[in-house]
């Protein structure tokens, strides 16, 4: 559970600092950071951070969709971590039933 947590702190932050960067690149007409990894960031845990940058920023919030796409991002993840949350528990009550 502590390493679950680590890697969601810090893949929101990573998420914070992209959402930030690419939010003044676009202000000052720079090279921009792509969405796909704005996106892929937000699949791997740093959705709470995307999620809130995008508020914080003001940035992404009119273009839909990406707004989609950030959100099927939160879904595969929290599907993702709930399948092998589950799966975990499954394996450890198979190990206790097999014990009695």
């Amino acid at each position: 559970m502590m390493l679950l947590s680590g890697v969601y702190l810090l893949a929101s932050l990573v998420a914070l600092g992209l959402y930030g960067t690419d939010k003044a690149a676009a202000r000052r007409d720079r090279r921009r950071i792509r969405e796909s990894t704005l996106q892929l960031v937000a699949l791997v845990g740093g959705w709470p951070g995307a999620l809130l940058a995008r508020r914080w920023f003001r940035h992404k919030t009119h273009k839909q969709p990406f707004g989609t796409i950030l959100w099927g991002c939160v879904a595969l993840n929290l599907g993702a971590v709930t399948w092998l949350a589950m799966a975990d528990s499954a394996a450890g009550l198979r190990r206790l039933v097999a014990l009695e």
